[in-house]
């Protein structure tokens, strides 16, 4: 049951965000579960689910205004909460991250816990408090639940120490070549980190799941993507910071091989196109025309197993 709406919390929402709920109804609707829901402090449940975690989706952005997604991971326990507003992160600085240059003291940074097995997500938002370079502090700016929709079950085993790099050297481009195409192509599962600078002055940097079934993702001959929106939870984070800045970087994960491709680029919101029927289930599209490719083999140290046919119909109850 929803509790009565907090008529002195602000609203959490931006115009991009309104924006993209007017567009289909529910401003009104999203009011209250913005002001209930999306909190500056994290809930008893979230801090004890960080910890669990083997791995973490981040977004942040680099000195030049570039936004980056990436995945880091630790063995669990890198992670903590001394307290409801703070989260505290144990990871070696990675300069084969592009995303990690934006990782700085006082920089604006995005998180997602995402434990694939459970389908159970979280994400927080907030500014980096670092004093040395193997950890740092983010205090909290938003902190929220999300539903297990789209989500793939998997389960996911170390394959080396997470604070050993791999010896494989990042391979940097402006352009889709066969193997990063077919990456896409193959795909079920991307993260995407966006931003906006808000007219107080706060930078907010959003980081998200997206998923389907493997091939939801277009690649055109030119290399640019085409990404359908299905139906989730009306919050919009996503959409509507394209709206006002439509900055993105994506993150696809090889689950079998620990490679990870990252890209930055710009995007196109689509709320009424002919090409939407053409995505079964969409409700509208996002293009996305990449800028500066990243291809790291063996980037992570975790490999994934997709979960049997019976094992994710027990997951979605």
């Amino acid at each position: 049951m929803l509790e009565q709406t907090r008529q002195d919390v602000s609203s959490p929402w931006h115009e991009g965000e309104l924006a993209m709920q007017r567009s289909v109804g529910v401003v009104e609707r999203m009011d209250g579960p913005g002001r209930n829901f999306v909190r500056k402090a994290m809930p008893e449940q979230h801090r004890a689910f960080f910890p669990m975690l083997p791995f973490l989706v981040l977004g942040a952005v680099d000195a030049k205004g570039d936004v980056w997604a990436t995945v880091r991971a630790g063995r669990p326990g890198f992670m903590s909460s001394p307290e409801p507003e703070v989260l505290d992160v144990r990871l070696p600085r990675d300069p084969a991250d592009p995303a990690d240059s934006g990782m700085e003291d006082g920089d604006a940074i995005a998180m997602l816990g995402i434990q694939l097995e459970t389908r159970r997500r979280n994400r927080l938002n907030g500014v980096i408090g670092r004093t040395y370079t193997g950890a740092f502090r983010v205090r909290v700016g938003q902190s929220f639940g999300n539903c297990p929709q789209y989500i793939q079950p998997r389960s996911s085993e170390f394959v080396r120490d997470p604070d050993v790099p791999t010896a494989m050297t990042p391979l940097h481009s402006g352009h889709l070549d066969d193997r990063t195409r077919r990456m896409i192509e193959s795909a079920d599962t991307f993260f995407v980190a966006s931003y906006v600078d808000r007219e107080d002055g706060e930078r907010q940097v959003d980081v998200s799941h997206r998923g389907g079934y493997a091939g939801f993702v277009r690649v055109s001959a030119e290399g640019g993507l085409t990404i359908p929106d299905f139906s989730g939870n009306r919050f919009f984070n996503t959409l509507g910071n394209f709206l006002v800045n439509p900055k993105a970087g994506l993150v696809f994960v090889d689950f079998e091989t620990g490679d990870m491709l990252q890209m930055t680029g710009r995007t196109e919101v689509l709320l009424d196109s002919p090409e939407i029927t053409g995505f079964q289930g969409a409700e509208r599209l996002w293009r996305f025309t990449p800028e500066q490719i990243v291809l790291r083999p063996d980037a992570l140290p975790l490999r994934w197993r997709q979960e049997s046919a019976e094992l994710q119909r027990r997951s979605r109850g």
